[in-house]
């Protein structure tokens, strides 16, 4: 889908589904105490503002608990009684929105009132009125959403075009990358012997790419919060062709919403499963694919016709080396807020590599292989030897058989009891020519991978 049609895509939906004048407020919200208490809260006189939280107390109960952590963000007046009002019908005691969103969090026990899906709407709508495309009222119902709604935040961009996609983007060959430094990293992707490699210092901006690749349709979803890339096939079976995807400006856990131009559903970039709108219930996972993140140098030594993303993407951005994030990424502290269960082994941003497959998951601390860059582990049933430096953040994954692998004299090279064998983007090839596949796996930062899978997943521990 080319940008001048989905800009077309776009406008039309705004001026259907979108009333685009700034919204009345004794029209804006359905008339109930509740609603309207809310309302008055984050929209209303201070005297107003201030009866509405004695209502609130005298009432007693937590159901608008959402409300009153959602206006702490957008409340333009001082957050004092707003807070005082929280620890009185909770018993907690926080100072900051993002406090607040964790206790949130780990405190889903009791839904909010029927009123927040309004006024969520209501308020993104008022931040920019593209976001009304994703919560349009049949689809704002429980039966409709897979994550909760009061989790879902602004993360400070424009709907769906804030953060702009790469469709199809130009390619060059690796001797016309002049821009490109030895060191800087890239998304390696090889499907079919077609190699491509798309940088991060570009994908930082972007954090999606929908492209072919060896014939195969695929989407790189990079959320530069979580420090994931993942390789989606988009195309789905049941659809005639295949999904191309955007990110919708809103987070979840400090995760990107990706969403879908064909049903603006919105997706969870970590799982590529949709969690809102018509495909909610779908059923669908997208399949992941093999990438890795490596040096431009190693990737062009590995593939010296590989292609890689040309500067003229079309979007005026700084595309220098260690430019976009570059505090974010230093910092050890999240910019948004997601609750990360403890480990002694990992801090919050700290890499780790992960897989999900054969039925099950596990992830594996990329200092791991500053030790050992030769692992021979397993995934439930299944043995897997895995290939990483640290420093690069480069991980291959590949099931072994019955085989133990050690390092070989040289790159790209691996010993068996049988011989050497030789690391491929797609498989080990073995001295006589037997083949091992690869398993698809990504790197991430430990709390997002914890947070959305560390109950249902194992963690190698080197000790």
């Amino acid at each position: 889908m080319s940008p001048v049609w989905r800009m077309g895509i776009l406008l039309i939906i705004l001026l259907v589904f979108c009333d685009l004048t700034p919204p009345r407020a004794e029209h804006a919200l359905a008339a109930d105490p509740v609603t309207q208490a809310a309302h008055e809260v984050m929209f209303g006189s201070a005297e107003a503002a201030r009866d509405a939280l004695e209502f609130m107390v005298k009432r007693g109960r937590r159901d608008v608990v959402a409300g009153l952590i959602l206006s702490l963000r957008f409340n333009r007046r001082s957050d004092e009684p707003i807070l005082e009002t929280l620890k009185t019908l909770t018993g907690h005691d926080a100072h900051t929105w993002h406090l607040w969103m964790l206790w949130q969090e780990a405190n889903g026990q009791a839904p909010p009132h029927s009123s927040y899906a309004k006024l969520l709407i209501h308020v993104l709508r008022r931040v920019d009125a593209g976001f009304a495309v994703f919560f349009r009222e049949r689809w704002g119902r429980p039966d409709s959403m897979r994550i909760r709604m009061e989790e879902i935040v602004w993360g400070g961009v424009r709907a769906m075009t804030g953060i702009p996609s790469l469709d199809n983007p130009h390619m060059q060959q690796a001797a016309a990358a002049e821009y490109l430094r030895d060191e800087d990293l890239v998304f390696g992707v090889a499907v079919k012997g077609d190699a491509r490699a798309y940088p991060l210092r570009i994908m930082g901006w972007h954090e999606m790419f929908n492209d072919t690749v060896g014939g195969v349709p695929v989407a790189l979803a990079y959320c530069t919060l979580c420090g994931s890339g993942i390789l989606y096939e988009t195309s789905v079976p049941g659809r005639d062709g295949p999904l191309v995807f955007g990110s919708s400006g809103l987070l979840y856990r400090s995760n990107k919403l990706m969403f879908d131009w064909e049903t603006l559903s919105l997706w969870n970039q970590f799982t590529g499963e949709p969690v809102a709108g018509p495909l909610a219930n779908s059923g669908i996972r997208l399949k992941i694919r093999p990438l890795a993140i490596t040096t431009w140098a190693a990737w062009r030594r590995r593939h010296p016709d590989t292609e890689v993303l040309a500067l003229d993407t079309g979007h005026d951005r700084d595309y220098g080396s260690d430019v976009v994030y570059k505090d974010y990424f230093a910092s050890p502290n999240l910019m948004f807020p997601a609750v990360v269960k403890t480990d002694p082994l990992l801090k919050q941003k700290d890499y780790i590599f992960g897989i999900r497959v054969f039925g099950a998951a596990r992830a594996w601390p990329l200092a791991a292989f500053a030790k050992t860059p030769v692992i021979n582990d397993a995934i439930g049933t299944r043995k897997l030897v895995l290939i990483g430096d640290a420093d690069t953040r480069t991980v291959r994954a590949y099931e072994r058989g019955e085989w133990m692998f050690q390092a070989g004299k040289s790159p790209g090279k691996l010993r068996a009891p049988t011989g050497v064998w030789s690391v491929t983007e797609a498989a080990l090839v073995g001295p006589d020519g037997a083949k091992l596949p690869r398993v698809a796996g990504h790197i991430a930062y430990w709390f997002a991978w914890e947070n959305y899978l560390g109950a249902n997943a194992t963690l190698y521990e080197d000790r």
